[in-house]
């Protein structure tokens, strides 16, 4: 069977990329690979093996383009609304949180907010498919 094991996106500056998933989601660096034309930080929390892999390009000097088949990057966590509130206490600006429901019956709790490269995170309230 596949495992999943990282996704990775491109950041344009490490630092506030660590900076920004230490705080947001509790995220510390795993493991860092420095090459001599770019560099690759793992980060990850004891909630999942998974590990988000931020990649940066030391000579790339203009804002990567996201292009319109990227999607989203999804957390789950226990209390959605403390999570929500945290996020705006540090400046972080989520949106509004959303509720989708089916006859009725309530299928997902979550709201978005954005990295500072400009990547989209879907944070969704943990039940039914979203553990």
């Amino acid at each position: 069977m596949a495992k999943l094991i990282h996704t990775m996106v491109r950041v344009s500056a490490l630092d506030p990329a660590i900076q920004f998933y230490s705080t947001a989601f509790n995220f510390k660096e795993k493991h860092r690979l420095d090459f001599p034309t770019f560099t690759l930080v793992y980060l990850g929390n004891d909630q999942s093996e998974a590990e988000l892999e931020l990649t940066f390009n030391k000579d790339q000097t203009t804002p990567y383009e996201h292009g319109t088949a990227y999607g989203h990057v999804a957390f789950s966590v226990e209390d959605l609304e403390a999570c929500h509130q945290r996020l705006k206490n540090a400046g972080f600006n989520p949106a509004d949180i959303k509720q989708l429901d089916i006859n009725g019956v309530t299928q997902a709790r979550f709201f978005f907010i954005t990295d500072p490269d400009g990547y989209k995170i879907e944070v969704l309230e943990r039940g039914g498919h979203f553990k």
